[in-house]
Formats: structure tokens, C-alpha cells, sequence
């Protein structure tokens, strides 16, 4: 099984960036988990532009088509979504990558409730199929945790798992279905 990973942030340091790749490392045998690292070098969304298809844009796409479920997790500006996960859900719009695809929404920060709110419901828009089960806040944000230290938590690990577990269940149920 193919699990895609978009993290919503570029900063190095980024808390949500650190949650998808815990996911990797807490992944089950047979489960292959890979952070997407191209969202920085996406063109702003400029309608104009999709018809000539720019190549970051098509390697977006085609990861996304290629993967059985996605994994996002993005911070909140503003109370909204970051203008860079916002850019790449815009250039998926005109296509057909996020329909019915499984998704599970992490949300490293409880204060984050926003974006939370709006990536929910533009994901939705898109018709893609957002795994509850598998949409969880893990409360890191301010605490200083590691990917390390998120991997070895007791709770959270076992948290991130069992969100895992429901997003590819519901990923090898739609793979039956289709």
C-alpha cells in the first residue's frame, strides 16, 4: 500500500512536517509512507496556466494518482489554511486526483481548529473520501517533541497507529470497491 504525505508547511523545523515523517517510521509492514517534498516549488495558481501543465504540478498530480491514501498535515495562518497547501489543493481542483481518495487529516496543534475546518471542507469540495477515523490532533505543537521523541511517545504512537491503521483499512476497502 502507497501512502502519500503532504505536509502543509516548509519551514525546516515545521511540528506537522515532523508528524507525517513519524508516520513513516511507525508504518506496518507492507505500508509504504513517502513525505512529498515539491509543494514549495509549485507556481502560484493562476488558471491561465493549467492548460500548459507545469511539470511541478504534473509530479503533484501524478504522486497524488499514484498513492492509495493521503496523509496531510498542515498549520494554521490566520486562521486559515497555509497559502502553500492552499496553492496545491487549487492546482488539483481542475483534475480528478483527490476523488474518492482516502484521507486522514493531522493536526499537530489542538489551537488549530481553523484550518482544520477549512482543509475538511475544500478536501471535501474535492470529493475525496476524509477517513474520521483517521483524522486525529496530536498535541505537539510548543512541546519540544522530536520525530524521535514522537516515534518513542507511548500515547502518541500508539495514536499515530491506530489513525494508520483506519486510513488503510479504509484504503484496501476502496482498492476492493474499485
Amino acid at each position: 500500500m502507497k501512502i502519500l504525505a503532504i505536509s502543509g508547511s516548509l519551514r525546516a523545523a515545521s511540528h506537522n512536517s515532523a508528524l507525517l515523517r513519524a508516520m513513516t517510521r511507525l508504518a506496518p509492514p507492507g505500508v509504504e509512507i513517502s513525505v512529498y517534498q515539491g509543494l514549495g516549488d509549485l507556481p502560484l495558481f493562476n488558471p491561465d496556466l493549467e492548460t500548459s501543465d507545469p511539470l511541478p504540478v504534473r509530479k503533484l498530480r501524478s504522486h497524488i494518482i499514484a498513492s492509495d491514501a493521503l496523509l496531510i498535515a498542515s498549520p494554521e495562518y490566520a486562521h486559515g489554511v497555509t497559502g502553500v497547501m492552499k496553492n496545491a489543493l487549487d492546482w488539483m481542483v481542475g483534475c480528478e486526483a483527490f476523488v474518492r481518495k482516502p484521507v486522514a487529516l493531522l493536526n499537530a496543534s489542538p489551537r488549530a481548529v481553523h484550518a482544520q475546518a477549512a482543509l475538511h471542507e475544500t478536501i471535501s469540495v474535492m470529493s475525496a473520501h476524509i477517513i474520521e477515523a483517521a483524522s486525529i490532533t496530536v498535541p505537539i505543537l510548543g512541546s519540544k517533541l522530536t520525530e524521535d521523541c514522537i516515534v518513542h511517545h507511548p500515547q502518541i504512537a500508539v495514536s499515530l497507529r491506530m489513525a494508520l491503521a483506519a486510513l488503510c483499512d479504509a484504503a484496501a476497502l476502496h482498492k476492493a470497491a474499485v
